[in-house]
């Protein structure tokens, strides 16, 4: 939420989508369910072609990455996000998600031995106890204070309940390059909520801005991903 700047901070709570898979393949219709209805970007071929057996080792990884700064745990939950659902990639195992922490960026080793540690462990089982708790919310969900609301919601639930919490809001114009330059790999219907921009509109800058080599599209089964050139 660009518009609030430092005066919003982010706590991030894994919810643990399932301890283990036993059906991989019932997977692929919600997800391109929820593709069509977030037009971002994906690829459920992932589920036929090697599933995760388990989402529990990807959280753990956030909240190990979540010792070296909220930064470090933002960074890693993009990384698993993007590797999960646009890149196809089994990220259930110390060493696949040791390599997903240092393409994001964090310090390997202290990664790793946060990851194998019993606070991990029990800062995990602390933010399923967090989410079970709010059992008539389909996760993922948002909280502000003491309102919570979905995810799917439109932005403008999302800023009203940001207000309602005490948040002040300060609008901030971008343009498809500057979200691009200033978030890295971002998709086009990112652009388009954080630029304010119609999606023809969006689709056509940020083509623009390709033809003249300053941002690289990466093709994503349901859409594209933007990356600086």
């Amino acid at each position: 939420m660009v518009e609030f700047g430092d005066d919003l901070s982010i706590t991030y709570v894994m919810g643990g989508l399932a301890r283990q898979f036993e059906r991989p393949d019932e997977q692929i219709v919600p997800w391109l369910e929820a593709a069509e209805k977030s037009q971002m970007p994906l690829d459920p071929r992932l589920w036929a072609e090697a599933p995760p057996s388990s989402s529990y080792p990807a959280c753990m990884a956030v909240k190990a990455a979540s010792e070296q700064g909220v930064a470090a745990a933002e960074r890693m939950l993009r990384s698993l996000r993007e590797g999960f659902f646009c890149f196809r990639r089994k990220l259930d195992s110390p060493d696949s998600l040791l390599q997903v922490a240092r393409e994001a960026g964090l310090d390997g080793g202290r990664f790793r031995v946060a990851l194998e540690s019993n606070a991990i462990v029990e800062a995990f089982g602390a933010d399923l106890e967090e989410t079970r708790s709010v059992s008539s919310a389909e996760l993922p969900i948002l909280s502000f204070g003491d309102q919570v609301i979905p995810a799917s919601a439109a932005y403008p639930a999302w800023r009203a309940a940001a207000v309602a919490a005490g948040g002040s809001p300060a609008p901030v114009e971008l343009s498809p390059f500057d979200a691009v330059a200033r978030f890295g790999r971002t998709a086009t219907r990112e652009v388009e909520s954080v630029c304010d921009l119609a999606g023809p509109v969006a689709r056509a800058e940020l083509w623009r801005l390709a033809v003249e080599w300053r941002v690289k599209p990466l093709r994503v089964l349901t859409g594209t991903l933007w990356e600086p050139a």
